[in-house]
């Protein structure tokens, strides 16, 4: 019992983190992508296209989903050089060559050459792979990660000979970027665009997928069955090892293998039996919804429940309702009201008095004064709040300040005013403070009918 506890949660954290293989949903994009390179490197089609999406959608998994299923074809791997460039790390055009020299293979073949222009070193580097005619030639697959960043590069002179090698089919070659911009097409310089396919697949969250995010959560939580895992391996061959020796494609290394993780039938069924029944919890799906309207994508969705699975144990040898719940509360609580209900109630005193004063003036800027008097009118009716003395009131403004609950409205000739009468600006929510108040304890009474009510 305790080794399939153990088990599991290692399995599951490892299908979380490495399951690259399988992809959940976009079937028609995964299909689009997946032709091109599949051209490219059968037939030497020439292409380029751009993946568009958000961030955490699923892009970059997308591509290694589509190379997993590609490179244990050998009429793949044996036919095709993948060159992957990344805008965070490569730059400028001069780092982006020298990676594509490596990946290539032909550091060698370059050592001691000097060239012209950069459009010469590219041309020389596929003239290398040249096998004779262009249907025996290497075909050549360009991922460009963060591409709108190389549209910063100086000329864009990297995706200006990219994208002209494609167009003129000197060489196969595909360029596939990889963008989290949906305007990245306004960035490309003119003679860059007028080379570009304009081959744009996008990658938009679905607008309400809730069924399938519950059908998600029970199919990553999960255990394999003998038969599911025979069906896996079929599905998914292993890469050959000669197919990985880019050291650039770490996404494509250790890729999940359920075979590899042993477990009791008894086990299986029992665990699988109890996630059908969390699934179907009322209070189960009120958490699953919450999360699902606060974030639609898949990938914070999936570090989630990596928290969740992390607390299994021999204490703790399930996934609770009341562990899926907490972990509900974690993912919508708001630092900032945390920061609130650890005030002292004199801070809190101020921070309703400022409330007040912003909804009676629509946000207007306040200094110290004007809060101190309204505070001021509320503690003369109030039996535990009377008799604090002015630069007690003041320190806990300035504590407000620090905290950075409060901030100074910069402009011109404010400096030389005494900090009594600085204006400053609220940077809360109404509603965090309200969340405050009804969270903090041993809060007196007439503190939280006040924050209810400005009428003193």
């Amino acid at each position: 019992m305790p080794d399939d506890v153990e088990n599991t949660r290692k399995f599951i954290k490892a299908r979380l983190l490495t399951d690259r293989a399988s992809f959940n949903g976009f079937e028609s994009e995964r299909q689009r992508i997946r032709d091109i390179l599949e051209r490219t490197a059968e037939h030497g089609e020439s292409n380029s296209a751009l993946l568009l999406g958000p961030r955490g959608i699923g892009k970059t998994t997308l591509i290694t989903s589509v190379l997993a299923e590609l490179m244990p074809k050998e009429s793949f791997y044996r036919n095709t050089l993948i060159v992957y460039l990344n805008g965070l790390i490569h730059i400028d055009d001069r780092l982006a060559l020298k990676a594509a020299t490596a990946q290539m293979n032909l550091e060698n073949a370059v050592d001691g050459k000097v060239f012209g222009s950069f459009a010469e070193n590219l041309a020389f580097l596929l003239e290398c792979l040249k096998a004779g005619d262009r249907k025996q030639s290497k075909s050549v697959i360009f991922l460009l990660e963060e591409f709108d960043l190389f549209c910063s590069h100086h000329n864009q002179t990297l995706l200006y000979n990219l994208f002209d090698v494609a167009q003129s089919a000197q060489a196969p070659i595909c360029v596939v970027g990889v963008t989290a911009r949906l305007d990245v097409i306004e960035l490309l310089e003119k003679r860059v665009k007028s080379r570009f396919s304009h081959r744009q697949v996008f990658l938009l969250p679905p607008e309400d997928d809730f069924e399938g995010r519950v059908e998600l959560f029970a199919d990553l939580l999960k255990l394999p069955t003998e038969g599911e895992k025979r069906e896996y391996t079929t599905n998914h061959p292993p890469i050959p090892s000669e197919a990985l020796s880019n050291a650039e494609l770490t996404l494509l290394r250790n890729l999940f293998d359920p075979a590899r993780f042993q477990f009791s039938a008894k086990w299986v069924t029992q665990w699988n039996r109890h996630i059908d029944t969390l699934v179907k919890n009322a209070q189960v799906q009120t958490v699953l919804r919450n999360m699902y309207e606060y974030d639609v994508l898949e990938g914070p969705f999936r570090l989630q429940l990596f928290e969740l699975v992390n607390d299994l144990d021999e204490e703790r040898s399930t996934v609770t309702v009341e562990s899926i719940q907490q972990l509900g509360e974690s993912y919508e609580s708001d630092d900032k009201v945390r920061l609130l209900v650890g005030l002292s109630v004199l801070e809190m005193c101020l921070m309703i008095a400022m409330k007040h004063h912003s909804e009676i003036y629509d946000r207007d800027p306040f200094n110290f004064e004007m809060i101190l008097t309204r505070f001021g009118k509320w503690a003369n009716s109030s039996s535990s709040m009377q008799g604090i003395e002015r630069p007690v009131v003041l320190k806990a403004f300035e504590h407000l300040k620090q905290l950075e609950l409060i901030a100074p409205v910069t402009a011109t000739g404010l400096s030389k005013v005494q900090k009594e009468y600085q204006l400053h600006r609220m940077l809360l929510t109404y509603g965090q403070i309200h969340q405050a108040v009804q969270r903090m304890q041993f809060l007196p009474t007439e503190v939280s009918q006040w924050e209810q009510s400005s009428l003193v």
